[in-house]
């Protein structure tokens, strides 16, 4: 008499609901697609693993996440920020608040059910077992939000709660352990290393910590890989073949630039060992940087020769430097640009997140190029100062504010956002009076 799922020791009936999606096909006409879909109290049967369906829980709250997106773009101030937060509708995103009274915060998202810690629920859960449903949402006061801290700092670079204002943060212990599904990484390392530095931060300050060139996250990889080449013996074919990519190696500073080869060969190595990780199947929930130190020395030593080659054979030299490879190119109005090597595209210096970059720049070859082309992190970077006359502000875009090609402001900040050379705001009308390239009403 139908499909049924198990929920203790009753079977529940699936529902079914129709949807109806209208599409317009290339030649202009409007066609219609009609799908069953299978409906649970936890919510929708979205795939099949392992013999098994899965439903897939999600917050359904739409209006009150419309309201909270809204309001809290008209908050004043921490208290009204707070006032839209109640609404309890944001389940992503993390926030780091500032207001012009000196307020600060970091706010968890939300929207955090309550849940057994007896399961993992970054993997799928037995459905058949009632203690795998969520429980009430968590009330704001149970949530690891940090508000105005002894610190005088707050910051998130997707990493846990638990160093958000240094050494004052909330403790890890007084929390479900499901509040934190993401751990520590290398750039919530390098951000504590700069605003735990003593002195008056400003905004030259900022802006130099912002663009820091520093990667810890290569510091403790490096040392192992050295370790593995120098335990070869000497009839090793790889001791004569790697010597000079790991002499690069072994003076290298650990930072970005443009100039410098060990930066490729490190990203080259590093982009083998995530790929390796990904692709095993781990038993634990450990973050992905505890598994590649649970690699192999002579694994990372394998991978290492792999990326040599491949640098040498997709460049043409294994000594080439990281501006030749990692690159922005803006070439196409489309939300899934387009990339060609044979096409005009600037060096950018800063490097991927995961190794401990604070200016992000996600970069990876596409489909027909050589080069890396940068696709996420750094989009829009901005630096905020609260004044007695007012805000300032320094901020830049990849590429430019125009989607237009043909517009000079498409491409216009594209050096700009390469060397984080960042523009002034023009915030109040004052400030445009030089700058206005024209007007516009509504209605003319």
């Amino acid at each position: 008499k139908g499909f049924c799922y198990r929920f203790g020791a009753v079977c529940r009936p699936l529902m079914q609901r129709p949807i109806a999606l209208r599409y317009k096909a290339s030649n202009g006409e409007l066609k219609n697609r009609n799908f069953t879909a299978w409906m649970t109290h936890r919510g929708p049967i979205v795939r099949a693993e392992g013999g098994r369906w899965l439903a897939f829980a999600m917050m359904d709250r739409p209006v009150e996440a419309l309201q909270q997106s809204f309001t809290r773009t008209k908050a004043r101030n921490l208290a009204e920020f707070m006032k839209a937060s109640a609404l309890q509708a944001n389940s992503s995103n993390t926030t780091i608040f500032a207001d012009s009274s000196g307020n600060i915060a970091y706010l968890h998202p939300q929207f955090v059910p309550l849940r057994n810690a007896a399961f993992d629920y970054t993997k799928p859960v037995d459905g058949s077992d009632q203690t795998a449903d969520w429980g009430r949402v968590h009330k704001i006061g149970e949530l690891p939000n940090m508000i105005r801290p002894k610190s005088g700092y707050v910051f998130n670079t997707n990493n846990w709660p638990w160093t958000v204002s240094g050494e004052g943060s909330l403790r890890r212990d007084r929390f479900p352990i499901y509040m934190d599904a993401l751990g520590e990484n290398p750039r919530g390392i390098h951000a504590l290393q700069l605003l735990n530095q003593p002195g008056p931060w400003t905004m030259d300050r900022l802006h130099a910590a912002a663009f820091d060139s520093a990667q810890p996250g290569f510091i403790r990889l490096i040392p192992q890989l050295l370790g593995a080449y120098d335990t070869l013996s000497a009839g090793d074919p790889r001791r004569a073949r790697l010597s000079k990519p790991i002499a690069a190696l072994r003076g290298w500073d650990t930072r970005w630039s443009t100039d410098s080869v060990a930066n490729t060969l490190a990203n080259f190595w590093a982009d083998e060992l995530w790929n390796h990780v990904k692709a095993i199947e781990w038993d634990d929930n450990e973050t992905v940087y505890v598994r590649i130190d649970l690699v192999d020395p002579k694994v990372k030593l394998d991978l290492f020769d792999k990326a040599v080659a491949r640098i040498a054979k997709d460049f043409g030299r294994w000594d080439t430097k990281w501006g030749e490879v990692n690159r922005f190119q803006r070439i196409s109005a489309a939300i899934d640009s387009p990339f060609d090597d044979r096409k005009p595209s600037i060096p950018v210096g800063f490097s991927s997140a995961r190794w401990g970059s604070l200016a992000s720049f996600g970069a990876a070859p596409k489909p027909g190029t050589k080069k890396w082309y940068g696709t996420n992190g750094n989009s829009f970077v901005a630096l905020v100062e609260f004044t007695p006359t007012g805000v300032k502000a320094r901020a830049v875009s990849a590429g430019g504010e125009s989607g237009n090609p043909a517009s000079p402001h498409f491409n216009d900040q594209a050096e700009r956002y390469a060397t984080g050379n960042l523009r002034d705001v023009y915030f109040y009308p004052s400030q445009l009076t030089s700058h206005v390239e024209r007007t516009y009403r509504p209605g003319e």
